[in-house]
Formats: C-alpha cells, sequence, structure tokens
C-alpha cells in the first residue's frame, strides 16, 4: 500500500517517488531501509485517521499488519500487477483489518463497497488465501499483535477518509491533478535514494546500509 499524499478514497496518487520506492524494495541493498520507512510512515499516517483515544493502542498492529503487505506488494508485481494494482490490493487488505475490527474512521473505502473491491482482486485473492474475514491470508508469516476492536461502529459506521464511487477499477491521480484509470508508467529512470526512508547516505561505501530517513515523507495512498 504503498505512498501517497493524502487519505481521502481509494484513489491513488502516483508520482516518482512511489516508483523509487518499488525499485528499492526490489533492491538488496536498501531493501529493508525502504520497507522500514514504508511501515513507519503507513502507521504514522494512519494513526492520525484514528479515534484519539485508541490510537496508541492500534501502533504495533499496523507496524505488523503493513510489514506483512510489502510482501503482498512484491508479490502482485511478481504476478504482473501494475504498481498501482499492486498498491491498491496492499490498501485494501489493511481496509479488511480496519473493518473488521470496527475501525471505520480509518477506512478509505466505504463499508458496502468491501465485497466490490474484493471481487475486482478475487482470483489473486483467493489464490493467497485472502479474504476479508482473513486480510493476510498466506502473508501472515506470523499472528499479529491484538489490538482493541470498536464493533460499535460498524452498527452506523462513519468513515470521513472515504468516498463511493471508485471501486469499479484503479485510479490513480499524478502531480499535474490528472484523473487517470490503471495507473501509470515513470515518464523518466527513477533512483532508489528518491524512495521513502532512503537518501543518498543510505548506502555506505562498504556495501551496508545504514537507516537513515530521507526527511520528505508523504502520507499514503
Amino acid at each position: 500500500m504503498w505512498l501517497a499524499t493524502e487519505l481521502s478514497r481509494m484513489k491513488l496518487r502516483q508520482n516518482a517517488r512511489h516508483f523509487a520506492s518499488r525499485k528499492a524494495l526490489e533492491t538488496p541493498v536498501v531493501r529493508e531501509v525502504a520497507r522500514r520507512g514504508l511501515i513507519r510512515l503507513h502507521t504514522r499516517v494512519f494513526l492520525g485517521k484514528a479515534d484519539p483515544d485508541h490510537a496508541e493502542a492500534r501502533r504495533d498492529r499496523l507496524d505488523a499488519l503493513f510489514d506483512a503487505t510489502v510482501d503482498t506488494y512484491l508479490a502482485a508485481l511478481q504476478n504482473g500487477f501494475s504498481e498501482a494494482e499492486a498498491r491498491e490490493i496492499t490498501h485494501l487488505q489493511a481496509n479488511f483489518d480496519f473493518y473488521n475490527h470496527g475501525w471505520t474512521e480509518m477506512m478509505e473505502i466505504p463499508v458496502d463497497e468491501l465485497d466490490v473491491h474484493y471481487d475486482r482482486y478475487a482470483d489473486a485473492f483467493e489464490s493467497w488465501g485472502i479474504s476479508i474475514d482473513d486480510p493476510l491470508g498466506e502473508f501472515a508469516t506470523k499472528p499479529l499483535p491484538d489490538a482493541p476492536s470498536t464493533p460499535e461502529r460498524l452498527d452506523d459506521p462513519e468513515h470521513p477518509h472515504a468516498a463511493d464511487g471508485f471501486a469499479d477499477d484503479v485510479y490513480v491521480e499524478g502531480d499535474d491533478g490528472e484523473l487517470t484509470v490503471g495507473g501509470r508508467t515513470p515518464s523518466e529512470p527513477v533512483s532508489v535514494t528518491d524512495a521513502v526512508g532512503v537518501d543518498e547516505r543510505a548506502t555506505s561505501t562498504d556495501g551496508t546500509v545504514d537507516q537513515v530517513p530521507s526527511g520528505d515523507e508523504p502520507s499514503t495512498n
């Protein structure tokens, strides 16, 4: 689920930084730095959308959830999904987990669109053992930390960061504000140093990796 500038709906942002982060995750020397940066970023952004009274209790679960969805993202790319589609798949996994916990204020899609979104990727989800009830499927290599649920919110769900009407395809908005369907491809070569959590200092001269934040972390989507 990786990167965007706002959490408003299942409409993804996509720019050079998204492609740089993909490249970093696929590059041995920097992949762990990029992974940690993306996990940290996503947890921070979604906790900012959570009810403040419950946010901190969800931190450990979100860290573990987003760690697992990196593996889904990479698997989706390996199975021929576009960068935008792979990222949307991970966002759906997160939203399934939010729904199961009644964390409706964190959801990016309306409750009544969950099934429609699932159906778009049903073949892939089923092959990985993913369902709305089991958001990680085979990517759950260990149990996620428990976090308190708020099931009462499902009785009358409010999700201020979701909007309907984006369930029929993957929608991508570029830096120019243009909305396209299906995602984009990079218009020029990208560098791993532009990835979230990575900069030119992250790779040292002996080939090891230092955990150095880029200092310019967008919010997700």
